[in-house]
């Protein structure tokens, strides 16, 4: 019982994070903003380092450890130890937000033992918000509130890829999907939107073959796993599982 009172009391910690964070992206989306550049190449701007800030300050209240994409990234012999730690990736999809398409996101997560137990994934230039939990998963607009997966209202099979990061190897599984079945639309967008439109239904499937982060696919993963679907490692060709010793994913599917 007293784990479902915290899962409770983590889920909305969590989501007033996530909103609260996506207020401060939102304002400096609205302002001119710099960008820097960190030794991958990736986009650095003080929306995430800000948001960081943000979501730190709230998560620890819960004196659960963190792994966060701007904060400090501590080592595997400490975070082997962790049964809890909060995964979270303060601005995902920034060079969307330099775009200034909208297709960015907050994503947050609280792992137990390598498994996503709860998810939060907020959309600040929309305002929809994703959550998931032993309760179920949901999306809420505008105070609506609705449980996923919602029901298919279409024949037409989505794909939903990857904005900026196509690859030789998911062309050519678009390519194999449209040989096999009749009716396929292809649509790309940026962040981890992409794993909540499959766990709310209105995707089928989300292929990655290129490279991400933990950080990237945690929150995404709890919502798609309470919304009945799977986000699955082609490499092990089982569930996604977190806190390795190497944060880079391999190669994953959705659906």
């Amino acid at each position: 019982m007293e784990e479902i009172i915290n899962e409770s009391n983590w889920l909305e910690i969590a989501k007033n994070a996530a909103i609260k964070a996506g207020e401060k992206i939102l304002q400096i989306y609205s302002e001119d903003f710099s960008v820097t550049y960190k030794n991958d190449n990736s986009p650095l701007t003080i929306a995430d380092q800000q948001a960081n800030e943000i979501i730190e300050g709230y998560l620890s209240k819960t004196n659960i450890p963190i792994l966060s994409e701007e904060g400090k990234l501590t080592d595997y012999k400490v975070r082997k130890n962790w049964e809890l730690l909060w995964i979270v990736d303060p601005l995902d999809g920034t060079k969307e937000f330099v775009k200034r398409n909208g297709e960015f996101t907050v994503n947050i997560a609280l792992v137990k033992d390598g498994v996503p137990i709860l998810g939060v994934i907020f959309v600040p230039v929309k305002g929809w918000l994703y959550y998931g939990s032993s309760k179920g998963s949901y999306r809420e607009i505008d105070d609506e509130k609705v449980l996923l997966p919602m029901a298919k209202k279409s024949t037409v099979f989505k794909v939903v890829g990857s904005r900026s990061h196509q690859s030789p190897e998911t062309k050519e599984y678009f390519e194999n999907i449209q040989e096999k079945k009749e009716n396929v639309e292809i649509v790309s967008m940026g962040s981890s939107v992409k794993i909540c439109l499959v766990a709310e239904g209105s995707a089928d499937v989300y292929p990655r073959f290129a490279p991400t982060m933990e950080w990237d696919t945690a929150a995404g993963h709890a919502i798609a796993k309470y919304a009945g679907k799977k986000l699955i490692d082609l490499q092990t060709k089982q569930e996604m599982v977190y806190n390795r010793p190497r944060l880079t994913n391999n190669w994953f599917i959705v659906e």
